[in-house]
């Protein structure tokens, strides 16, 4: 018998998590077979409750043999989770050949402390009359305790208002970096969980500490000198459940009995950097050996427990650690160490230097036209870390700040002492998202667009998808997260990253559904509600729908999207047209006027594109989750905004009443003009593009739109060169000018070696990666039918006319692995690849393929199982497949 087997189960997205929030969790898992055309027709879920593993007689939900084919995000129906209770889960299921697989190996996941009367712990603080709390230096809080003997489980929650470091008898606890996140803090606040039994002594004295420092909480915040948003207090909350095997459990909590103290950290800004006192450390301070008696006592502090949540997105970590790779003496004399990438994170280093030296490094991305440190786009953020050496061998790198650098300047280090830059390590830090997606093709240069492009993700989704990780900013910026997510949910797992960031949106969401700039919301109070960054709101959800058939996701946020089309909908006194208020309009555009950063296309146009495109993906989701007087409802609006569109902006020949290459794209992309008026249109476009010797003059609106509007409109070939230029304005100028990501202006570097201005001029800003999207969509043609969203039917389209001999993309989905490739040889003949995961199907769209003049893995279509249907139609085959492998070959010429 062939193979079938159920594997990669998955709870909430996540392998074995502890500290699950969600009451109602949902169930993933894979079918692998080495057969073809193998789906699913009916699975069996079991689950029990229990420490030590899968057990049968405590069953709390069994389903039986439930008819169907969904493996993805099948929804927990037993009976009510407990807090703290952990649960393991076993499946099987029935194939379409037959067949029945054996149970999967067991998984689990674990339910966190689900509400505000699960916590006995009390919030704590240093006492105000021993330990100033606006001071800077990190408190350390610690207690100690006995345990007893056969100890079953030890699970640690805590969370705390600032940032948070966990030690358990002289030992980190976990790897979990800048906790407990940032979140909207008024409102949301999560927890995290650690499960410590294998840290605890049993039968022992133990102790724990913690290290709190500002971070977002009552850190530097922005460009204004904000400080203390959120409050001015740092605080802590945690409880230790410590489970025996006789049944009993004893917690230890955080309250008035703990003892205070400062340490060696004596300043740690996100913004700024760490200074490092190595003298002052406090040895084992978190062993019970440790004598605490000259430390100071805490207070309680009341502060709601009503905010808190179970963490909810994946964890920040270290992910990869890079050696520096060329140590630079510059023109003006400065020790500089050149990491060979911009990345995000610290460096960590080793060293051997008498007491008291003092180690200055300072972090930049980039050096002057001169071979200098440059620090001018930094604005206001030293990104500085002060170290002073103890003595003797000691080793550190900075606990609650981190750095965007390429360069580090070193300052301090003694001249009669060999510089070896082995001591140094960057630490590569970022949220630990799964890796899922891979872009590869024949230009070398566009290999390394992707390589930027994914660098930029990683540097800019550290907790929220930031703008910039350098600068005083680094915030939640709206409009670059909903232009990059589809991009962003090729390269990595976003799902959980995103309905966080997401359920953040929905709590700062203004009351009359108004979208502040950045979410978290941190900026003023007017600084909110501009078109295309407002409308995150709507388009991050589809995405994420789209991108993981996650309808949970549209549930949560269904009134928060509808809130923002009616926003729109109150602006102005033409309810069809949005022409009023402030907006970013085409942010950076190249056609815009000399000092200004807006581009030259009309932001009434935008904004009332803005407004059709979420009023209909509005009506989508109303459509998918059946709220069918919503949809009705909202479908009129759409087209009553179209009708209004076209009498403003359209004039009566067909025309568009803006001559810009954005005022194009947007209308062609969400499809306001069809007929006549939209070939004009696209053929203005290409024209346009031509007419700048294939450059393009768009901003943060355009950009992302740009290359799928002209090859969807039958202009691929202009996409193409637009794509592959490589002279300023383009993807690949900032390549031949040294850089390792993506940049935020096409000229952050000119080609005579001089900056755009200081204000704003970060050199890893994700935004112009949104190409990524057009590279694995159209390039390599891996995308998916979005009436069945999350890849179950895939779509296939691979352009051999995009000016490459070979292209290849694959991307990991929730049902395993999804292929697309393909090359041509000398004579246009063109071989394909594509792998089709068990329980989906895919369609392959070959143009100016005839079923003649191909075979499917060395035979021909009628010969080649797992293939379903095939059919010529409008000058391209087309393929229906099951799941399996299959190689194409075109014996003919191919032209697309």
């Amino acid at each position: 018998m062939t193979l079938l087997q159920v594997t990669h189960l998955r709870c909430e997205y996540q392998n074995n998590p502890i500290g699950l929030g969600v009451t109602t969790p949902r169930l993933s898992w894979q079918l692998h077979s080495d057969d073809v055309h193998v789906n699913q027709l009916a699975y069996q879920i079991q689950v029990s409750c229990s420490l030590e593993g899968f057990d049968e007689t405590k069953l709390v939900w069994d389903t039986g043999r439930i008819e169907s084919d969904q493996s993805v995000l099948v929804e927990f129906g037993g009976q009510p989770l407990q807090a703290r209770g952990r649960y393991y889960y076993q499946i099987k299921v029935w194939d379409n050949k037959g067949r029945e697989s054996d149970w999967s190996e067991a998984a689990y996941w674990e339910m966190g402390l689900l509400s505000p009367a699960d916590w006995t712990a009390a919030w704590i603080t240093p006492d105000s009359h021993a330990i100033d709390s606006q001071a800077e230096p990190i408190f350390l809080l610690r207690t100690t305790f006995n345990t007893c003997e056969s100890i079953s489980r030890a699970t640690v929650y805590a969370t705390s208002l600032g940032l948070y470091e966990l030690e358990l008898y002289g030992q980190r606890v976990g790897d979990w970096q800048f906790t407990p996140g940032w979140t909207s803090y008024k409102n949301r606040l999560q927890v995290q969980a650690y499960d410590v039994t294998q840290q605890l002594l049993a039968g022992k004295s133990n102790a724990i500490g913690a290290a709190l420092a500002n971070g977002w909480y009552k850190g530097d915040l922005a460009w204004n000198n904000q400080k203390s948003i959120y409050g001015d207090t740092r605080a802590l909350l945690l409880q230790l459940h410590i489970d025996y095997a006789d049944g009993t459990t004893e917690v230890v909590r955080s309250d008035s009995s703990w003892r205070a103290s400062t340490g060696p950290i004596l300043m740690s800004e996100l913004y700024h950097g760490e200074t490092y006192d190595a003298r002052l450390e406090k040895t084992d301070w978190a062993t019970a050996a440790f004598h605490d008696q000259d430390w100071s006592s805490v207070s309680e502090l009341p502060h709601s427990k009503d905010i808190l949540i179970m963490q909810e997105n994946e964890p920040v970590r270290i992910t990869e650690k890079l050696k520096p790779n060329e140590l630079i003496k510059t023109p003006s004399g400065e020790t500089v160490m050149d990491m060979g990438q911009n990345m995000v994170g610290r460096l960590h280093f080793q060293v051997d230097l008498p007491a008291g030296t003092t180690l200055t490094l300072q972090h930049a991305e980039v050096l002057d036209r001169e071979g200098n440190f440059y620090i001018g786009n930094l604005r206001k953020a030293k990104q500085t870390v002060h170290y002073v050496c103890k003595g003797g061998g000691e080793a550190y790198e900075p606990h609650f700040s981190f750095q965007g650098f390429r360069y580090v300047k070193l300052e301090g280090w003694p001249e009669d002492v060999a510089l070896d830059l082995n001591l140094f390590t960057g630490h590569v830090i970022h949220s630990d998202m799964e890796p899922s997606g891979t872009f590869e093709c024949s230009n070398p240069l566009l290999n390394k667009l992707q390589q930027n492009i994914t660098w930029g993700q990683r540097g800019n989704f550290l907790d929220v998808p930031t703008d910039c990780p350098q600068r005083d900013e680094r915030l939640g910026w709206t409009g670059d997260a909903q232009v990059f997510i589809r991009t962003a949910a090729f390269n990595y797992d976003v799902a959980p990253f995103f309905a966080k960031w997401l359920r953040d949106l929905k709590a700062d969401q203004r009351s009359d559904g108004g979208v502040p700039f950045v979410i978290p919301h941190v900026l003023d109070e007017g600084s909110y509600s501009s078109a295309a960054w407002g409308d995150a709101a709507v388009i991050c959800p589809w995405v994420v729908y789209l991108s993981y058939g996650d309808k949970r996701v549209l549930e949560e946020q269904y009134d928060s999207m509808k809130a923002w089309v009616e926003y729109m909908r109150q602006q102005g006194e033409n309810e069809h047209l949005w022409n009023t208020g402030f907006h970013f309009g085409d942010w950076l555009g190249l056609d815009a006027k000399e000092g200004d950063y807006v581009g030259a296309t009309p932001r009434d146009l935008i904004a009332t594109c803005f407004y059709a495109y979420s009023t209909k993906l509005f009506v989508r989701t109303a459509e998918v989750l059946g709220r069918i007087e919503d949809a009705n409802s909202y479908r009129e609006l759409y087209e009553q905004i179209i009708t209004a569109f076209e009498q403003e902006f359209i004039t009566a020949n067909g025309r568009l009443a803006a001559h810009t290459q954005t005022a194009h794209v947007l209308p062609l992309m969400f499809d306001l003009v069809e007929g006549p008026v939209r070939e004009r249109m696209a053929k203005t476009l290409a024209e346009y593009v031509t007419e700048q010797k294939f450059h393009l003059t768009t901003g943060f609106v355009g950009t992302p739109y740009l290359c799928h509007v002209l090859s969807e409109n039958g202009y691929h070939d202009v996409a193409v060169k637009l794509v592959q230029q490589e002279d300023y304005p383009s993807w690949l100028y900032s390549i031949h000018q040294g850089a390792t990501t993506i940049w935020e202006h096409w000229d952050g570097i000119k080609a005579d070696g001089s900056f755009w201005s200081d204000d704003m001029n970060s050199y890893n800003h994700y935004a112009y990666g949104s190409i990524g999207e057009w590279l694995y969509r159209v390039v390599a043609g891996l995308d998916l039918d979005e009436s069945q969203p999350g890849y179950k039917h895939i779509v296939f389209r691979p352009r051999t006319d995009s000016g490459l001999s070979y292209a290849k993309a694959s991307y990991k989905s929730a049902y395993g692995l999804i292929r697309s490739e393909w090359s041509t040889g000398e004579e246009g003949a063109a071989t394909y690849e594509f792998e089709v995961p068990t329980n989906t199907t895919a369609e392959v769209n070959l143009p100016g393929v005839t079923l003649a003049a191909i075979s499917i893995n060395g035979s021909t279509i009628g010969q080649t199982p797992g293939v379903l249907a095939s059919q010529e139609q409008d000058g391209k085959l087309v393929l229906t497949l099951g799941s399996g492998i299959y190689t194409v070959h075109a014996e003919a010429k191919v032209t697309a």
